[in-house]
């Protein structure tokens, strides 16, 4: 697994970054070797964020804590992304390397998946808008997210969404 370090508003020593680097190869037995992990750990108000992201074939896991340590932030995004291999193992099988679950016993008590069920289905045109409008039409929806055709980007389709940060972002397709 090929692994990137970014910090921001904060120096990683050698050992935190053989710490990231030995729990992350723990990681390995679930890909093939075409696996890409890309750490990014920050300082905000004190606090310590680690994001996770390994990028796997089409497949993206990603996993995020905060806390006031950084090697305990790091610890808990890559524990938060074993649990969601280990949950969807059944739908993953195909996905991930031969032999990933093998290491776990047989005894270890099975975790219970529930099927993707598609509870609703909403069809709906998709209106040409700018970001601006877009944003002002989700908020007056009082949704979370819109799908809209963006003017100011060759009527690409996109999606607005609010942010847990009070921001807004965008997701444009290509």
């Amino acid at each position: 697994m090929k692994i990137t370090l970014n910090d921001k508003k904060l120096k990683v020593n050698e050992w935190t970054i053989q710490r990231i680097e030995q729990k992350l190869n723990k990681l390995d037995r679930y890909f093939k070797s075409d696996a890409v992990a890309t750490v990014r750990l920050s300082e905000e108000r004190g606090r310590y964020i680690a994001e996770v992201t390994v990028h796997a074939g089409s497949m993206v896991y990603r996993a995020q804590d905060k806390s006031g340590d950084v090697i305990a932030s790091f610890d808990a995004a890559v524990d938060a992304i074993d649990r969601q291999i280990r949950k969807n193992k059944t739908r993953l099988e195909k996905r991930l390397q031969e032999g990933a679950f093998e290491v776990y016993p047989s005894d270890a008590p099975a975790v219970k998946e529930d099927p993707f069920e598609v509870v609703r289905v909403k069809r709906f045109v998709l209106d040409p808008l700018t970001t601006e409008e877009a944003i002002l039409q989700m908020n007056l929806l009082g949704h979370r997210f819109y799908a809209f055709r963006n003017v100011d980007d060759g009527e690409r389709i996109c999606v607005i969404y609010a942010r847990d940060d009070g921001g807004y972002g965008l997701i444009e397709c290509e």
